[in-house]
């Protein structure tokens, strides 16, 4: 299973760039994303940041990681996915308006 890590750009040298996640430092490639800033965030997976995202996405997704890291050391998840269980699942743009478009079958 490959899992997204959210990581704060530290400094960029070209297409590489010093990131922490806040527990530990890595070099990233930044190939796909092309050029970022420093304090900028990016979702890396394997050592590549695939996308760039804000703050409050980069805070959600670590805290949902610490949650899975609790339960995974024999703790529960506490609030972890907090934002998830506050509302309804939501279809993803593409399926909500083929819904809308009367399309229920594939």
């Amino acid at each position: 299973m490959c899992v997204g890590i959210p990581m704060q750009i530290l400094s960029v040298d070209g297409i590489a760039a010093q990131a922490t996640d806040g527990r530990e430092e890595a070099v990233i490639d930044l190939s796909l994303v092309g050029p970022v800033a420093e304090g900028s965030w990016v979702l890396t997976f394997l050592g590549a940041a695939r996308e760039v995202i804000d703050a409050e996405e980069a805070r959600q997704i670590s805290k949902a990681l610490e949650g899975l890291r609790s339960v995974l050391a024999g703790g529960d998840l506490g609030d972890a996915f907090a934002d998830l269980d506050a509302r309804e699942p939501q279809l993803p743009p593409h399926l909500r308006q083929a819904l809308e478009n009367g399309e229920t079958q594939a």
